[in-house]
């Protein structure tokens, strides 16, 4: 573990920073979990972990200084990775200013309690300590359909108005890198899908709306295209970054799995006819209905993760079909987690995305 041996993880009762914890708990880490629970944070999916004397619970906001360094002082941890932000594009388009507030100003409110904090500690715990921020493909804009991939060369070029904080939020770490001398290490990740994923993104909407037969909206035409990445080898990759990435870099993670958004719904529909089929034989993929577009949609993402590959030794250990079959077989299997959320807190007003 290269000296680190607690992780403050903010943002860890969201879909990432859940499995997150999962995998740092289970492999000896202690965890200190801070999150501000919004719509969709959720504790049950940490039931698992939540007895566990190598985890603890703050419900607390980022854009909190005070309490940040409350935490940061009672709990010593050796390292922060930070996940916490705001993530669904539609919802940034409807209310921007939100994802300023989180992503950036609580970014920066969160780097300034780091940076005291680092300065702190003495010793072998001043030298081994990082702060890791977690970021997405999206800040790198749009590629063409037919080349094109993102590395970690590619200059930023956001389209929508999350993309944009979320670049802004990882221009502020290497700031604090370069003015401060904060040790810290960057990722950016394609879409993630798995188990526990809040259904207002496109896997599990389609899989949750194709089960009970509802229509299956689908953007424009269906074809702009995405890396997916499962979520289990994402949380892999972060701990090897956290913990083996070179200070002042950023480290592209993807799954080498491009796919179109019809293909992605299409596969959905046929898991699905196979595993709890239709009444009357009839096809899932007859419930899907195309949209209009939203605005400022990008064409394609696509990610070289050659990078942490050659240098980390971090392989996608889950190609796109078998992570989608273990995915689809989850919901199948856990109606518990996800019934409550469609009844109470979101019952698919808003359209399934690929980011």
């Amino acid at each position: 573990m290269s000296g680190i041996r607690s992780v403050l993880v903010t943002g860890g009762a969201g879909f990432i920073g859940g499995a997150v914890c999962r995998h740092l708990v289970r492999g000896g880490y202690r965890v200190i979990n801070l999150d501000k629970l919004t719509y969709a944070a959720d504790t049950e999916a940490l039931r698992d972990i939540e007895g566990s004397e190598r985890y603890v619970f703050h419900r607390a906001d980022i854009c909190d200084g005070p309490e940040v360094v409350r935490i940061l002082a009672g709990e010593q941890p050796d390292a922060i990775m930070h996940l916490a932000a705001e993530t669904h594009v539609d919802r940034s388009i409807d209310g921007p200013g939100v994802f300023v507030q989180t992503n950036v100003v609580g970014t920066v409110t969160l780097l300034d309690a780091a940076l005291d904090y680092w300065r702190s500690l003495e010793g072998p715990r001043h030298d081994h300590f990082r702060f890791h921020h977690v970021s997405t493909d999206e800040v790198f804009g749009e590629l063409p359909f037919d080349q094109g991939i993102f590395t970690e060369q590619t200059p930023y070029a956001p389209s929508s108005p999350y993309s944009a904080s979320k670049a802004a939020s990882d221009h502020f770490v290497r700031a604090w890198r370069q003015t401060y001398g904060l040790p810290v290490v960057l990722s950016n990740c394609s879409n993630n899908y798995g188990p526990f994923q809040f259904p207002e993104k496109l896997v599990p909407l389609v899989i949750l709306n194709a089960l009970e037969g509802r229509e299956l909206p689908v953007y424009g035409d269906g074809r702009n295209v995405r890396d997916w990445l499962y979520v289990g080898d994402h949380a892999a990759a972060l701990e090897l970054v956290l913990n083996r990435g070179r200070i002042g870099e950023s480290y592209s993670i993807g799954g080498r799995s491009e796919r179109d958004n019809l293909t992605v719904v299409q596969s959905i529909c046929d898991l699905l006819d196979s595993r709890a089929p239709l009444a009357g034989g009839r096809s899932r993929r007859e419930l899907i209905r195309f949209v209009p577009d939203r605005p400022g949609h990008d064409r394609r993402y696509a990610i070289d993760p050659g990078k942490i590959e050659g240098e980390l030794g971090w392989r996608a250990s889950e190609s796109f079909e078998s992570g989608l079959k273990r995915t689809v077989e989850w919901f199948l299997d856990n109606e518990w987690w996800w019934r409550p959320i469609r009844e109470r807190k979101y019952a698919g007003e808003r359209l399934g995305t690929a980011s």
